[in-house]
């Protein structure tokens, strides 16, 4: 049996130019790494097939690096697969019919978990009245965005949340009487239903979730992976995992999630148990499994209310305070900086934004000491940023770790509303993030909205809708990406945000063989049409469509 393979006849985009190679029509890869990229009559080819090579025959496909989701969550992914879809549900009724119907189809199930609410399907209304009557167990919905859980009286009572006060940085929704009404929002999201939830799963059910997530993502094209949301269960799941199965089939760099304290010492608490486990999981120690940093949640979601801005929003007039202020993130990014930990400040609107830029700019006396250490911080989404911030993230070497999915148009009418006409212009300013200088690292943020890349890419690139693909709205089309700006950010600016760069991310001699054969042609107005078709992790095909 060869020891080599060879793909041919392909089309390759390398990452190392804005289009695919025009001579460039073969891999060749051997012990997992890439030993040429070039044509059929190169010698290093020829000669391989004299001494006898696995030739794989790619029928004019095109050869990209496999993509990394720069920023997604593996466990409530893995959940997702099996929950309720209410995403594309229209009003109430509407998401209670399917409800209803979900509910049926699960008859042995002791909990339903429903995903994909946004508030503007119920005018903002979450009442556990408007649900109780579909079913006696209890109904947890996530919102779309993963800020908000929405419950029935059931699954209220379930958390057992009499007497229970409102996080720093969440709110039980009540009524007068103190009884709560059915929402849980931001912090009291994070800290009291997800923790609920992970208590009532079994251990097995989550290790299949994350089993699932896996297979998924090699079916969509990915090698790789930054998980933003990382805890005790998931890391041990994770390891768990792979000590049972010798390998995840994707490499993960992990964000340890820093919850917010009033009390100082409860925060670097927890930054000492992320250095703690990133010096055994490193990459040196285990590139492929892997804690990279902290992430911090600095602020909400616009359609919501609840992402802090510099000025208060339009209707209503209200806004909200960011979770982290500067002095209480200050010590946070400075001690997990010290340690030499990657800082991911989650940062929406424009007033969060300015305060991740301001407590990241602290770490270096000047933007050039800052460039002279390579320390590779990230901000989050950057949904809504002034001009100053997005200037300053090239200059001060921040990279913008962005989810194009969430640009989509269709998902954001109500910003004119909310926002103004003003700054509504200001959203998703991505091109001027990477004109600036900045990396760009592009996600999905799944489960928050769908994990596949051409879908994410089409939006980044064309600033139109996945959703509805016959409407020609679009979402401030002078930001988007050209076609290989955004592959490049997908595959290279995902693995340099991690400092995964110099083994993935392009396609390179002596690189690890991580790449993804796609049926596309290449146009940002087509990607929609395109399939994946081949995941290869290290030299071997993990993903095949029959």
């Amino acid at each position: 049996m060869p020891s080599k393979t060879l793909l041919l006849n392909a089309r390759i985009f390398t990452g190392l130019g804005d289009s695919p190679e025009p001579a460039a029509t073969c891999i060749l890869v051997d012990n997992g790494l890439i030993e040429h990229i070039g044509g059929s009559e190169d010698a290093e080819v020829q000669h391989a097939r004299q001494v006898g090579v696995h030739e794989h025959d790619v029928g004019g496909r095109m050869i990209v690096p496999g993509f990394i989701d720069g920023h997604m969550h593996i466990l409530l992914f893995g959940s997702s697969l099996t929950a309720i879809d209410i995403e594309h549900c229209k009003n109430l009724e509407d998401i209670r019919s399917t409800i209803k119907t979900g509910a049926a189809a699960q008859p042995h199930a002791l909990r339903l978990f429903v995903q994909g609410w946004m508030h503007f399907q119920t005018g903002g209304r979450a009442l556990a009245s408007d649900i109780d009557d579909l079913d006696p167990r209890p109904i947890f919905i996530s919102s779309r965005d993963l800020h908000s859980a929405w419950c029935n009286t059931a699954a209220l009572t379930d958390m057992e949340l009499e007497g229970v006060p409102n996080p720093h940085g969440g709110e039980i929704l009540r009524n007068e009487n103190g009884k709560a009404t059915g929402l849980l929002s931001e912090a009291a999201a994070v800290s009291i239903v997800w923790p609920h939830l992970s208590k009532v799963v079994g251990r097995e059910e989550k290790l299949s979730q994350i089993r699932e997530a896996i297979l998924a993502y090699n079916t969509a094209g990915y090698t790789g992976m930054v998980e933003m949301a990382t805890d005790e269960e998931i890391w041990s799941l994770l390891t768990e995992l792979r000590n049972k199965e010798g390998q995840l089939n994707i490499r993960i760099a992990a964000h340890w999630l820093i919850k917010p304290s009033k009390i100082p010492a409860e925060n670097i608490a927890q930054v000492n148990r992320a250095i703690e486990l990133h010096s055994d999981y490193n990459l040196d120690t285990s590139p492929d499994l892997r804690i990279a940093g902290i992430k911090v949640i600095g602020d909400g979601v616009v359609d919501a209310c609840t992402a802090s801005l510099l000025e208060p929003y339009c209707t209503p007039s209200t806004n909200a305070d960011p979770i982290w202020s500067y002095e209480q993130l200050l010590p946070v990014v400075q001690h997990a900086d010290a340690a030499g930990l990657q800082c991911a400040l989650h940062a929406i609107g424009d007033r969060t934004v300015k305060v991740a830029v301001d407590v990241l700019s602290t770490l270096a006396p000047s933007a050039s000491e800052n460039r002279l250490r390579d320390r590779r911080h990230r901000i989050e989404h950057l949904e809504l940023t002034s001009q100053e911030d997005a200037r300053r993230l090239g200059e001060l070497g921040i990279t913008a770790s962005i989810q194009p999915v969430h640009a989509d148009p269709i998902l954001n009418r109500a910003w004119r509303t909310l926002l103004g006409p003003e700054r509504h212009k200001r959203g998703f300013a991505y091109k001027e993030f990477a004109d600036g200088g900045a990396h760009v690292a592009i996600g999905t943020d799944a489960p928050t909205a769908l994990h596949l890349p051409l879908r994410n890419l089409y939006i980044a690139t064309t600033r139109r809708s996945a959703r509805e693909e016959t409407s020609a709205e679009t979402m401030n089309e002078e930001f988007k990406l050209k076609l290989g700006q955004a592959l490049s950010a997908a595959s290279f600016g995902a693995a340099y945000s991690c400092f995964a760069d110099n083994s993935v991310g392009t396609l390179e001699k002596g690189k690890l063989a991580d790449f993804a054969v796609v049926d596309m042609i290449w146009d940002a107005d087509q990607l929609l049409k395109g399939r994946v078709d081949e995941t290869w992790l290290g030299g071997q095909c993990v993903f095949r469509r029959l």
